[in-house]
């Protein structure tokens, strides 16, 4: 959050955002903090996620015709379930990752990859 200035409600968002590992919407980060924050709007909500995503703090993975958050920033990889809707990062992908960056002609600022099947809690 190099460039835009601290709020408590902005604060609030990225902790809680950073805190989870299901990759939220703006709408689930915004009931978890209503109880704390009773005058924030959803609104305020996807105006900070906005400013977060355009500063480069957090990620916004646009799938299924939802938008989610991630609080990790860094390049990494999504699974998403057909079944269950859930969202996990995904680990230990650099042989796949190494290769098929590597056969790209250039440099390569960024990167999203998201895998989709079924949860090992939903086979």
């Amino acid at each position: 959050m190099a460039g835009i200035k601290h709020s408590r409600q902005r604060d609030a968002i990225i902790n809680e955002l950073c805190s989870r590992t299901d990759h939220p919407t703006a709408e689930t980060l915004y009931w978890s903090l209503k109880e704390d924050f009773p005058n924030l709007s959803l609104g305020t909500v996807y105006r900070n996620l906005g400013l977060l995503c355009d500063d480069g703090s957090i990620i916004k993975i646009s799938v299924d015709g939802a938008d989610r958050y991630d609080g990790n920033a860094k390049p990494h990889c999504h699974f998403l379930c057909r079944n269950c809707k859930g969202m996990f990062d995904v680990h230990n992908v650099s042989p796949f990752s190494e290769t098929l960056l590597s056969s790209v002609n250039g440099e390569i600022e960024n990167y999203s990859l998201t895998l989709y099947g079924v949860c090992k809690n939903c086979v």
